[in-house]
């Protein structure tokens, strides 16, 4: 069964759960141990309890108690470092706790191995073992082998597990080796921690120590002559040392409060320049919109009268081909008269009046071009008019946006609006009057319509 411990890790539950973790009817369950009991027997002398201790393998309850010990010192390291806020050292006391209960677990269930000297009992082989299995290894086996200070197998293996810990792949490393139950049966009991799943439960904890940052000198250090015993007051607390604790977390608290209360002061002036600035822009924008109507202003009055010099001009045009209208009328008439006389003559007439004709007609149509340019020109005063209008419109909503904090730019506004109601209003009137000429255009288009028919009315008459 696979559940998952509160530091994160994914851990396998033990198989003597069902043997360690039973009480049988009859039998009271035992109460959980301080950190110093844990390789003691109970001091209650209970007989349930005896029996119980009696029942129980005492290798796993070597492996439990140095699980459990595995547990509060990753714990308290990681907590302890997390707090510290530092990049570790080798000084570091929950850090030297650490490596020495990792050497604990890694010796228990180990094989003495025989030599021609003595008998040799070390962790080296097993971790030797792990190049073999994790080429990136390599690495880390070949700088513990070229430091000049270590002379025994216990200090390459201590200096491993410091570099291997800096590297932040310890936890990679070990669970390639206790995956290979059958490599390391050579260096192991059956029994041993290592062989069992209370090491995988300790190797699903070190992923926990990724988010530590340790700086450790390997090469100075006398890790051969070092004793590796557990201090357990470490993770005894009293209670003055949980409120010593609890004090000084609240004034951390309050100092990080007043450091984001001094941060966010900051912030807030940095925005009050940034809104003093934009106000500063938007003004100088404002002034360049004003100027930019004025001009706007001073082209449709330009543009207003070139409309109606183009207008008076049109009318002239109009007069004129009315004239020649008059005069071609009173020509065809003589011609009329004439005709009855010469028909060669008439001819000849004929023919002239048609060129005539044909004149006229050509100047007309050059009116009606300059009539549709007049309107094109107008098209375009009103798309322009348009684009202002939207212009001034999207700039008074980024003004209203701000008219809380700028009431004089509201004033401003409020005249610039008061301006715009009157130039659309002037534009309506100049909308009716453009509308009065068209409809004078159209009476004068008819007029010319009319005066053809009776020309052709009179031709076909002749």
């Amino acid at each position: 069964m696979i559940h998952r411990d509160r530091f994160g890790a994914t851990v396998a539950s033990s198989r003597h759960q069902g043997r360690c973790g039973r009480s049988e009817p009859g039998q009271a369950r035992w109460p959980p141990r301080a950190c110093g009991e844990l390789l003691t027997r109970p001091a209650s002398p209970c007989p349930t309890r005896t029996v119980a201790m009696a029942t129980k393998d005492p290798t796993a309850v070597e492996r439990a108690n140095l699980l459990n010990m595995a547990k509060l010192s990753i714990k308290g390291l990681i907590e302890s470092a997390l707090s510290f806020g530092r990049t570790l050292d080798s000084d570091y006391p929950p850090l030297q706790q650490f490596f020495v209960v990792m050497e604990h677990c890694l010796k228990h269930g180990l094989k003495v191995r025989k030599s021609f000297l003595s008998y040799n009992k070390t962790i080296w082989g097993p971790l030797e073992l792990v190049e073999k299995l994790y080429p990136e290894a390599e690495e880390i086996g070949a700088s513990v082998r070229d430091l000049p200070g270590l002379k025994t197998p216990l200090g390459r293996a201590r200096a491993w597990l410091r570099l291997a810990l800096m590297q932040k792949k310890m936890a990679d490393y070990l669970r390639c080796l206790i995956i290979q139950r059958e490599l390391l049966s050579e260096f192991y009991e059956h029994h041993a921690l290592m062989m069992e799943e209370e090491g995988a439960v300790i190797v699903g904890l070190l992923v926990g120590l990724n988010v530590i940052d340790a700086n450790l000198c390997v090469k100075g250090e006398d890790l051969d002559s070092q004793v590796g015993v557990i201090d357990f007051s470490m993770y005894l607390k009293n209670e003055e040392e949980i409120g010593n604790k609890e004090r000084n977390v609240q004034i951390a608290a309050i100092l990080d409060q007043k450091n984001y209360v001094e941060e966010l002061n900051r912030q807030l002036n940095s925005t009050v320049s940034s809104l003093h600035s934009r106000v500063d822009s938007l003004e100088k924008s404002n002034t360049k919109l004003i100027e930019e109507l004025a001009i706007a202003k001073n082209n449709i009055i330009k543009l207003q009268e070139e409309n109606h010099q183009l207008r008076s001009e049109n009318e002239l045009i109009l007069m004129r081909t009315r004239q020649h209208l008059e005069v071609t009328k009173v020509d065809v008439e003589t011609e009329l008269q004439t005709y009855k006389h010469s028909r060669q003559g008439l001819d000849e007439m004929y023919n002239d009046a048609r060129r005539q004709l044909r004149d006229e007609s050509q100047l007309r149509q050059d009116v009606e071009n300059e009539l549709s340019v007049q309107v094109g020109m107008k098209h375009e005063i009103e798309l322009a008019m348009k684009l202002l209008e939207k212009d001034i419109h999207e700039k008074q909503d980024t003004l209203i946006g701000l008219r809380q904090q700028l009431e004089e730019v509201k004033a401003i506004n409020i005249e610039m609006y008061q301006k715009l109601q009157g130039s659309e209003d002037s534009l309506k009137e100049k909308n009716e009057i453009i509308a009065r000429l068209e409809e004078k255009t159209n009476k004068i288009t008819t007029a010319m319509r009319q005066l053809e028919q009776s020309s052709s009315l009179s031709f076909t008459q002749s």
